[in-house]
Parts: structure tokens; C-alpha cells; sequence
């Protein structure tokens, strides 16, 4: 009877997983090379984690310093915000939790993710799909616990959590995140006024 993998083995393999892709990208990422990189085999890899795209979203998923992580945390600690002034300042908390110099630089790896999921959705479509259906559940709940109703409240993560990944990623074509910055907080100036109607 084969020996189950070693979880405290695979969490590590996933952090240098994640380290690699992150340095590397997706577009040219084969198992070999990054088994080599990582001193393993490439059949060890398939071993813990079955497809080369399954380890990629567990590495990316794992990952503690990601944004919804923290913005989590903070929900936790400090509980969702009780008016539209603690929403604003919560929204705020939020966006700045992009300009962290680790998630900037992972970034570009996520504009990769996002192409590879249109051009392959039965790869890579999950990941991207996760990721937003985290944030937009995430805002529903924060608009739901302010006393929006339900279908309001989606429609509001929704467009905060769509425009948001605009605004991260535009500038990493055109490097103007001092611009992407004003229009989020535009974007904050144009919707408040909305969120005083909870019904």
C-alpha cells in the first residue's frame, strides 16, 4: 500500500511553488524545470498534487499575505463596518492592502492567470473564478451586514470587485498607479451617497 504524501512536505513544496511562479510566470512554465529549480522530479510533483495547474491554485490559494486573507483579519477583528463612513474607511483599508510591495509583484502573475483562463478555461477558469466569487461573496456579506438588501448588495460587490481589477490591472500596462489610485477613490465618491439607502 503506497505511503500517503507527507502534508507538512507538500505546504512547503506549495510555498516554493509559489515563489518560483511567481519569479517565473505562467507562459513557459513546464514541470521539469521547475521540479529541477525546486531539487525534485517532476513525478514527485504529480505525486502531491496531481496536475500541474491543480498545484499552481493551491500554491496561489495558500498563500497567508494574500489581500482577501488580511481583509478577512480585519472583518474578524474589527468586526464589518456598522455606517457608510466605517464602509468608506473599511473600502480604503482594503485598497491599500494592493499597494503592499509583495502583492504588487504578484500582480502580473494574476493578469497571466486571468488571460490563461479565457484562452483555457478548463485549466486555469477556476482560479480566476474563485478569486472573484471570494471578493464579490466577501463585499456581499460587508453591504448585507451595513442592512442592504440581498440583490443590492450583490450588485454593489459586484461592481466594486470587477472595477478593482481594473484598476490593478491598467497599470501594469501604463505604470500609472497614482492614477488608478484617484479613480478608486472617485469610484468611492461616486457610490457613497448610494449606500445611505439600505433598502
Amino acid at each position: 500500500m503506497p505511503r500517503p504524501p507527507d502534508p507538512a512536505k507538500r505546504r512547503a513544496l506549495l510555498g516554493r511553488v509559489r515563489a518560483y511562479v511567481l519569479r517565473n510566470g505562467l507562459s513557459d512554465l513546464s514541470l521539469r524545470p521547475l521540479a529541477q529549480a525546486l531539487g525534485t522530479s517532476d513525478r514527485m510533483l504529480l505525486y502531491y498534487f496531481g496536475t500541474k495547474e491543480r498545484m499552481i491554485a493551491e500554491a496561489l490559494a495558500l498563500y497567508e499575505r494574500r489581500p482577501l486573507l488580511r481583509v478577512r483579519d480585519l472583518l474578524k477583528n474589527g468586526g464589518s463596518p456598522t455606517d457608510v463612513a466605517g464602509l468608506r474607511r473599511f473600502m480604503e483599508k482594503l485598497w491599500r492592502q494592493f499597494n503592499e510591495p509583495d502583492v504588487r509583484a504578484a500582480l502580473p502573475l494574476y493578469l497571466e492567470i486571468m488571460s490563461a483562463s479565457l484562452l483555457h478555461p478548463d485549466r486555469y477558469g477556476p482560479v480566476m473564478r474563485d478569486i472573484v466569487t471570494e471578493w464579490s461573496d466577501l463585499l456581499t456579506s460587508v453591504f448585507r451586514d451595513l442592512g442592504m438588501h440581498q440583490d443590492r448588495a450583490r450588485v454593489q460587490a459586484t461592481l466594486l470587485t470587477d472595477a478593482c481589477l481594473g484598476f490593478l490591472m491598467a497599470p501594469l500596462a501604463d505604470g500609472h498607479w497614482d492614477r488608478a489610485d484617484a479613480a478608486f477613490h472617485a469610484l468611492l465618491d461616486t457610490l457613497e451617497p448610494g449606500w445611505h439607502v439600505t433598502a
